[in-house]
């Protein structure tokens, strides 16, 4: 059994079902730990390739846009959370891997959890299975058909039952799975021991 000190998860938010789904999968590790959720949100969508937000705009509309995102991004999860207090909010600049990995460097998350939007999502200019299984740490991605439908990186299998997946609720990149079917087997706690 491989072990990892899991002191905080990390959300990539997508303003989506499946981003819905994947901060409660998030919101439900960090409670089940005590430890830190922290929320990322992007100035230029990671989802979206052709997302030019914020590049090649005057510093002044910039630094606008940036409180104008944190406030969306506030706005969206405060309440969401309830009284869970463990929470914090990180507007990233850069859309791809770099500025995550800078973050994980730093200890702002060990397990990274993904919505998977669609079945043909990208993510940092990558498809989203390719991103989550080159990233070097456990990625979990939520979707794209319903909230059980969980796909995990190595790294996130070998820590599963560490973080309470059912045994079975739950495939990894690289192997064979049935988006169509549900993946998990327990209630949003469904994929929960």
């Amino acid at each position: 059994m491989t072990t990892l000190s899991v002191d905080t998860i990390g959300l990539c938010a997508h303003f989506s079902p499946q981003g819905d789904w994947a901060f409660e999968l998030a919101l439900t590790l960090a409670k089940r730990r005590q430890v830190q959720l922290n929320i990322f949100h992007f100035l230029s969508d990671p989802f979206d390739p052709n997302d030019t937000t914020g590049r090649d705009i005057p510093p002044d509309q910039r630094a606008q846009l940036i409180i104008d995102l944190e406030r969306e991004l506030r706005f969206r999860y405060e309440e969401r959370l309830g009284d869970y207090l463990l929470a914090g909010f990180r507007l990233c600049e850069d859309n791809e891997w770099k500025e995550l990995h800078h973050c994980l460097t730093k200890r702002e998350f060990q397990v990274l959890v993904l919505p998977w939007p669609e079945q043909d999502s990208l993510f940092g200019g990558r498809p989203i299975a390719e991103f989550a299984d080159a990233f070097v740490c456990p990625v979990v991605t939520v979707g794209p058909s319903s909230p059980y439908d969980l796909v995990l990186n190595r790294p996130a299998a070998l820590i599963a039952d560490q973080l309470g997946f059912t045994p079975g609720g739950w495939t990894v990149i690289g192997e064979s799975f049935n988006m169509g079917e549900s993946a998990c087997s327990v209630a949003m706690t469904p994929h929960m021991a």
